[in-house]
């Protein structure tokens, strides 16, 4: 399922497109994906323009003219192609490396001047709700998560008091979107890596002596790893793409994930990294240099 830096890239490619152009009409070619589609959805996003395009966590969200708000989500295998006169760009094919069969086609947003952004989805575990913009933040999609991990919210202090008290590990504790929003199992995999923690490293040791600078190394390789993955758009899980249709290349980076029984790449360090589950979920160690 695509994570923070593979919605944010998607979200960087739709907006130059999305914002400001009126809707002439839009294709709803099936009445639900994941969830049934808004009510009369067609109907009333026909005529409006998304004044600007968000991400909150692993989700967009288009702000419309008149105060509502789009939520959409990319499910597994949710993309969005731009189709213009000069060809098509997809955004967000995350699929097992197939190109997007057009019976899949269920959402089309007309533009002006020829241009139409289509949202494929083979699996439909995607989806888009409607809510008032002022009702946002209290949106059951919404209200209970955590702070961006990019933003000044995540801070040292902030995840040492989430941490305190806790039972589960270090893994479970990022991976829960009431603490820190958007973070998934790759960049989880990632960040602990960079700092050096255990993804079975107690969270409470977070709020122990000696955890305020595990908290801040922590933060700032959590911060560090979503920034170069943003910047090298995204990662390649089977077919990734971005804006301009090449593959995301962090996944040329990873450190750990993925990549059990190999050599650790952390410099001076003889590990060799380790698969382990954690929830359901493949995490990526190594054991040596990760404590």
């Amino acid at each position: 399922m695509p994570e923070l830096p593979e919605v944010e890239t998607v979200r960087r490619g739709l907006a130059p497109v999305l914002v400001g152009r009126p809707l002439l009409r839009v294709e709803a070619r099936r009445p639900d994906l994941r969830f049934p589609l808004p009510e009369h959805f067609a109907a009333r996003l026909k005529g409006r323009a998304f004044e600007r395009l968000d991400r909150r966590a692993k989700y967009l969200i288009g702000h419309l003219e008149g105060g509502d708000a789009l939520i959409m989500h990319l499910g597994m295998t949710g993309r969005f192609t731009i189709a213009a006169r000069e060809g098509a760009e997809t955004l967000g094919q995350y699929v097992y490396g197939q190109s997007a069969d057009p019976r899949h086609d269920h959402v089309v947003f007309h533009f002006p001047d020829d241009v139409a952004v289509v949202y494929n989805d083979a699996r439909r575990f995607g989806f888009m709700v409607m809510t008032p913009a002022r009702d946002l933040d209290d949106h059951p999609l919404m209200r209970a998560l955590g702070p961006e991990p990019l933003s000044e919210a995540l801070t040292a202090d902030y995840l040492s008091e989430r941490a305190a008290g806790r039972k589960v590990n270090l893994k479970a504790l990022l991976m829960d979107q009431r603490v820190v929003a958007g973070l998934g199992n790759i960049y989880v995999s990632e960040a602990l890596h960079r700092a050096h923690l255990s993804p079975d490293r107690s969270a409470g040791s977070l709020a122990t002596r000696g955890g305020a600078a595990r908290s801040a190394r922590l933060v700032q390789t959590i911060k560090d790893v979503l920034e170069d993955a943003i910047a090298a758009g995204g990662s390649t899980l089977r077919d990734y793409r971005h804006t301009d249709g090449s593959r995301g290349g962090f996944q040329e980076k990873f450190f750990v994930y993925d990549r059990d029984g190999e050599r650790c790449r952390q410099p001076g360090c003889r590990g060799i990294v380790q698969r382990t589950v954690h929830q359901g979920r493949a995490t990526f160690f190594c054991p040596v240099c990760q404590r």
